[in-house]
């Protein structure tokens, strides 16, 4: 059994924050691959079903970011999943816009859901990291990361959020590499053919 987490805030207010895309990511997830409605459960909202043959259970965290710890905590240990079984997807300021990257263990980076996470659990789960850039300065993370993606965001955010949907099932094998190759694959927009030359 895995533990798929995507972080972000409750509210309406949130809903297209940078900083709510894992929500965004465990959403397409559940509808790509027929999971069951959402329910509140585990201080969060989760939804359960099959993915590529492993049962999967699907939680957005309702205690806001910092927070997140709580409602993970409570999932893992009722089901007893262990951390390399547990995969959060989350936003990352240090990766350019639609840049993903996928890795088992690790520091919280600044990133207040994963520092509640780690906390609260053995820190060597999976984090899938979604990039939506870093706005400069340190004193304008939060306002960016509490801000709305941009109508130009959208262009490369669907894409990024169907390719993970699509990828994940490698993920769930611990085939990182094959992972990260099949969302890059996905989202590198093909490049023009060259014309072939003219023949009389």
């Amino acid at each position: 059994m895995f533990l798929l987490v995507g972080l972000g805030n409750p509210g309406d207010s949130y809903v297209r924050n940078r900083h709510n895309v894992g929500f965004m990511a465990v959403d397409r997830i559940a509808a790509d691959h027929g999971l069951s409605p959402f329910r509140a459960k585990f201080q969060g909202a989760l939804a359960e079903g099959v993915l590529a043959g492993n049962k999967v259970l699907a939680l957005k965290p309702q205690t806001y970011m910092n927070e997140s710890g709580r409602s993970v905590s409570e999932a893992a240990r009722f089901y007893k999943i262990p951390p390399e079984q547990i995969i959060v997807i989350h936003d990352e300021i240090d990766l350019a816009p639609g840049k993903v990257r996928a890795k088992l263990g690790g520091g919280a980076a600044g990133h207040n859901g994963i520092r509640s996470i780690a906390a609260h659990l053995d820190p060597d789960f999976w984090r899938v990291r979604i990039g939506v850039d870093h706005p400069g300065g340190r004193e304008q993370v939060s306002n960016h990361v509490l801000d709305d993606f941009s109508k130009a965001d959208m262009k490369w955010l669907d894409p990024v959020l169907a390719a993970i949907s699509d990828a994940l099932p490698l993920l769930l094998k611990g085939e990182r590499d094959d992972f990260m190759t099949r969302v890059a694959l996905l989202t590198t927009p093909e490049k023009a053919k060259p014309k072939k030359p003219e023949t009389d």
